[in-house]
């Protein structure tokens, strides 16, 4: 099976053309900003930090993921826009980024905020021109790198959207597509059960250890509390404890075998399912997978999370019809149904998404990306000073 996609220069395909603006500190955000507004073409990225790190494993960490998110299939050009006093610098970041265009800015150096926004619309103007000129070509469902997260979940989370999806992560392996399990902290209580799954015992064992490890730093900080780890909303919508959200969690990943396991942000390097160590914040843990190259995700709600990520399409799969209608402008597909009177199977509702995903990777535009939501955060886990 093909979808209609980029070819970019090294060989991977975006599903998407985009100019990206990125700040390499927060103090470069407003000329990012203001450039985002001359041009709301481009997509811009801007971030909490950029300096003060305490933490060198911090600072590396933004590069991966900024860096990431920049060399990402999706993009086609890069500007990144600097102060020119942080630890980040735009030059360090441009360095990272190869096979597409890509240039730098730096605010004390180019004139102040006026001059370096000036020069960064006519930059990123000639990106959009020189980039409006490529056409999609067809390219393989197998080279599709697919995110899978969950957020706001309820108790039908883990009944029709997750299982959903999981039959939809079974279909794209089938077609040597690669789907990427997140949310490390969401797998606690289910390390034996996804031990089993390891396409080696190796893996398994890698798999069942960085599940406890992220149990037992949960339990140093929350001590009796671990077990209830999860949001006021997920509390409200009737799951109970973290184990049960696991249980829920872990069906978006199917049936087939667990054939690698990678750090956040990192890029994999075997196709099939994948397990990445992410946090369960939403928004952090989509930049991990994005960063690792994720050119698209599919994203499970049953309380109505509205969140995409920049440069990325992300499927929002409503768990109940219920919230589905009455979010209609922020919810993709409707698995619902599963639990409605006469509604659809668990199989036709996980070959929707599945349709979904190919429709999207063609160029079928999402609620998130209709509606330009697009937070930015990711992991950082070090003091600032």
């Amino acid at each position: 099976m093909e979808f209609m996609g980029y070819r970019r220069r090294d060989g991977r395909a975006g599903v998407r053309n985009h100019v990206l603006v990125v700040s390499s500190v927060s103090c470069a955000s407003g000329v990012v900003e203001a450039i985002g507004r001359a041009l709301p073409r481009v997509v811009t990225l801007t971030h909490a930090y950029g300096c003060g790190y305490a933490s060198r494993e911090d600072l590396r960490n933004s590069s991966r993921v900024i860096t990431g998110l920049a060399n990402g299939a999706n993009v086609g050009a890069v500007l990144f826009v600097g102060l020119g006093c942080e630890g980040l610098s735009a030059e360090s970041l441009a360095r990272g980024v190869e096979g597409k265009p890509v240039e730098t800015l730096v605010i004390q150096k180019d004139g102040g905020s006026a001059a370096t926004t000036a020069r960064g619309i006519e930059i990123a103007a000639r990106f959009l021109k020189e980039l409006a000129t490529q056409e999609r070509e067809p390219v393989p469902v197998s080279e599709l790198i697919v995110g899978l997260e969950c957020g706001g979940s309820d108790a039908f989370s883990g009944v029709t959207a997750n299982p959903a999806v999981g039959v939809a992560a079974d279909l794209l392996v089938v077609e040597g597509a690669t789907v990427i399990l997140s949310e490390t902290t969401e797998m606690i209580g289910t390390a034996q059960i996804l031990k089993r799954r390891g396409s080696t015992s190796e893996i398994g064992e890698q798999v069942e250890q960085l599940v406890k490890d992220h149990e037992k730093k949960v339990r140093e900080a929350l001590g009796d509390r671990a077990g209830m780890v999860i949001a006021p909303g997920n509390i409200e919508g009737g799951l109970s404890s973290i184990t049960e959200k696991s249980l829920g969690c872990i069906t978006k990943a199917g049936t087939t075998p667990i054939n690698e396991v990678v750090g956040y942000a990192q890029r994999p390097d075997r196709r099939g399912l994948v397990i990445m160590d992410t946090p369960g914040y939403d928004i952090d843990s989509m930049a991990g997978m994005v960063g690792g190259g994720a050119q698209l995700v599919v994203f499970t709600t049953g309380r109505g999370s509205p969140a995409g990520f920049p440069a990325t399409p992300v499927i929002k799969v409503s768990s109940n019809s219920r919230m589905f209608n009455s979010m209609p402008g922020d919810m993709d597909v409707n698995a619902g149904t599963i639990a409605d009177d006469g509604g659809h199977t668990l199989g036709e509702v996980g070959r929707e998404v599945f349709e979904a995903v190919l429709r999207v990777a063609g160029g079928h535009l999402t609620c998130a990306e209709l509606n330009r939501s697009q937070p930015f955060g990711y992991l950082k886990q070090g003091p600032t000073f």
